[in-house]
């Protein structure tokens, strides 16, 4: 008899339907919490333990192996141009969703639970005085040790490249600095495969909480809400992800499928950093250079968070609507500028959506307590936006290499053929 092998995508389905049921079933029962939180904690401290000594080595590999500064800085240019556009038409988007849809019309708003927000304050009063000037002269490190420690990625992309490039300036005297850490990334691969491993577990245990403390029932009165956002990511991502991909002769729903273990898995622990060492390496291997994958990729997570700031301004008219004010086509405007930047100040900080409602709704008249509404099912919103987020960075690797003409699209397509032999292997 053949022994069925189940795929990390399969597993990971499985741990997510299992700790939805378990998290239902246990709805309300805190020794769930104390049983089941240790697993998702654990799996996503493996995953941020990796992380930036992945982005670190491989970012400067990849830019020791271009050599060129002016090469470099050109790629910079288009990855930050290309960024600002797609945000900007999500933002956009969502704006123009909300106000067709209008979510929060309608909804009587004393059948809604509130939740605290308190543990947000500290970083919305940061982003409200965190400009985008602030952000661009933050990218510079004072102390790169300090950087690592914390994870600020931006500073951490600013000294890889100027150290990949000093290590390509001195050529032979390089040469070590350099095999030493290629075999560092290589290493720092091995240990994601072996820590992917236990992701089924920890996504049990990541759903199974967040569903035994909310409940499936909080979802009936936000339903409108949770359909909109959910609805809108789906057209954004066919659409306007759709055509961008069409332009660089890429179907998106074979790029989804190709993606579907990454895409399952942020999904499920609403984490787009439990992915970002996979989809550099995969992006690697579907056709794109190192260099272009290592800073590409990286940087969109602070840049290029095309999920969340759809979101941002659904769940900003959501408010608004519940409140029954109306925002005139100019403040909407404003709006868009306005977490057009925010979102950019403030990458990279824990519930960052969140944060950037908090810190831009009162500049346009919204009650920030409104967002106390929808605090108790941001986690479920926050696992589409996550998927989301990771499609959109993929496709910007792809994007930009084909910009460059640095995309090899034999090697693409030979590892597309791989992939799938492996699945008929495995059925």
């Amino acid at each position: 008899m053949k022994k069925i092998k189940l795929t990390l995508a399969v597993q990971i389905v499985i741990g997510l339907i299992l700790g939805v049921i378990v998290g239902a079933i246990f709805y309300g029962n805190p020794t769930l919490v104390v049983v089941l939180k240790p697993m998702g904690d654990v799996f996503l401290r493996l995953i941020k333990m990796i992380v930036v000594p992945i982005v670190f080595c491989s970012l400067v590999v990849g830019v020791a192996g271009v050599g060129d500064g002016k090469e470099v800085g050109k790629i910079g240019i288009k990855t930050i141009v290309y960024f600002e556009v797609i945000t900007t038409i999500a933002i956009f988007l969502g704006l123009i969703i909300g106000n067709v849809v209008h979510p929060g019309t309608g909804i009587d708003m004393h059948s809604l639970v509130k939740t605290s927000i308190s543990s947000y304050a500290g970083s919305a009063a940061t982003a409200k005085t965190h400009g985008l000037i602030d952000t661009i002269v933050n990218i510079v490190p004072t102390n790169i040790m300090e950087s690592l420690g914390k994870g600020d990625m931006l500073p951490i992309i600013f000294f890889s490249v100027m150290f990949g490039l000093g290590i390509g300036a001195v050529g032979e005297k390089g040469k070590p600095v350099l095999h030493f850490f290629e075999g560092a990334a290589q290493s720092m691969f091995w240990v994601t495969n072996q820590i992917m491993k236990v992701a089924p577990i920890g996504v049990f245990g990541l759903i199974g909480i967040t569903v035994s403390k909310f409940g499936l029932s909080a979802l009936i009165p936000l339903g409108k809400l949770a359909i909109t956002v959910y609805g809108a990511m789906i057209l954004f991502v066919i659409v306007v992800l759709g055509l961008v991909a069409k332009m660089v002769h890429i179907n998106i729903f074979s790029f989804i499928k190709l993606l579907k273990d990454e895409l399952i898995l942020a999904f499920s622990t609403a984490s787009s950093e439990t992915v970002l060492p996979r989809i550099m390496q995969k992006m690697e291997k579907f056709g794109c250079p190192k260099a272009i994958a290592s800073f590409v990729i990286p940087t969109g997570y602070s840049f290029n968070l095309d999920g969340s700031t759809l979101y941002e301004a659904i769940a900003a008219l959501f408010i608004a609507q519940l409140y029954g004010i109306h925002l005139p086509l100019l403040t909407q405007i404003n709006l868009v500028i306005v977490l057009a930047i925010t979102s950019k100040g403030i990458a990279g900080v824990p519930g960052v959506s969140f944060v950037v409602l908090m810190a831009t709704l009162g500049s346009v008249g919204i009650p920030v307590e409104g967002l106390a509404f929808i605090a108790g099912i941001d986690r479920i919103l926050d696992m589409a936006r996550t998927a989301v987020n990771v499609v959109g960075n993929s496709l910007a690797c792809v994007v930009v290499s084909k910009w460059e003409h640095q995309y090899n699209a034999k090697k693409g397509k030979e590892y597309v053929e791989k992939l799938k032999e492996v699945a008929v292997s495995s059925l």
